[in-house]
């Protein structure tokens, strides 16, 4: 009977303690992916604050050029947004992120180099293929839709610049460290590879807006964590992210025509 009571004891404290595990990590894994978001948004909503009470103040900020101002705005959102997510955890002792975490505990290779015009096929590839089969699919998606970048009518080269600077630099460095940085190298600490690629993907694709947008960077985000994976590091996927975004520069800024002839 002793022998019975001991065997049956350890069976259940070995499934409490599976149990215990799996609920602490599930919550783990849900607490990345609302951090990041909640930290977009509180850093978003503070900055727009600001900017009322400026103008309440009576700061002219209607008077400041559209471009810089958007510019100013996008670097202290990606900024503020990266300190909640990353500093603010070190600084209260709850989580310590180092460079190796989030893939920049090295300099770029010529391996990061290379494999950056393969992982763009890779991506335009799979990008058509699922958009074609989600059009398929559901009609009411809208292909067509472009982006608001939030610079409309550039006249003056230094507003292709700051453009330029926000969308191709800023954009796909502090992205890449806040998705295939920290949020994807945290998740694959608790799951499987394919669940941590496919949950950073679909809350990147979330993060874009529209549907058709959507299914883009989805796309795009899941070779970005492949590119991770294959060199161990952030560069490939940040080099990527930048050369996809000055596509799309140079697309809508520099040679709009084109995308009538693509659409046609």
């Amino acid at each position: 009977m002793s022998q019975n009571y001991s065997r049956l004891s350890k069976v259940k404290n070995k499934a409490l303690a599976k149990f215990s595990k799996y609920w602490h990590e599930s919550w783990i894994v849900l607490i990345f992916p609302v951090w990041v978001v909640a930290s977009f948004y509180v850093a978003q909503s503070v900055l727009l604050g600001t900017a009322q009470l400026l103008i309440i103040l009576g700061v002219p900020l209607d008077s400041v050029n559209k471009s810089m101002l958007n510019t100013v705005f996008s670097a202290l959102l990606y900024i503020a947004t990266l300190l909640l997510v990353v500093v603010l955890p070190m600084l209260i002792k709850i989580k310590k992120t180092s460079k190796k975490e989030v893939g920049l505990d090295r300099l770029p290779s010529w391996t990061d180099i290379l494999v950056t015009p393969a992982g763009l096929i890779v991506y335009l590839i799979m990008s058509s293929l699922l958009m074609l089969l989600m059009t398929k699919l559901f009609d009411w998606i809208d292909v067509n839709q472009i982006q608001d970048t939030g610079f409309d009518h550039l006249s003056h080269y230094y507003e292709y610049i700051l453009a330029f600077i926000t969308l191709v630099i800023i954009a796909p460095i502090v992205e890449e460290i806040l998705f295939r940085g920290y949020l994807y190298g945290n998740l694959k600490k608790f799951l499987p590879i394919w669940a941590a690629i496919a949950i950073t993907s679909i809350l990147f694709g979330i993060f874009h807006g529209s549907w058709a947008l959507a299914i883009d960077t989805f796309s795009l985000s899941i070779v970005l964590c492949l590119l991770r994976e294959i060199t161990g590091s952030l560069w490939a996927s940040i080099l990527l992210h930048m050369t996809k975004n000055g596509i799309a520069f140079y697309i809508l800024f520099i040679n709009p025509l084109i995308l009538t002839t693509i659409v046609k």
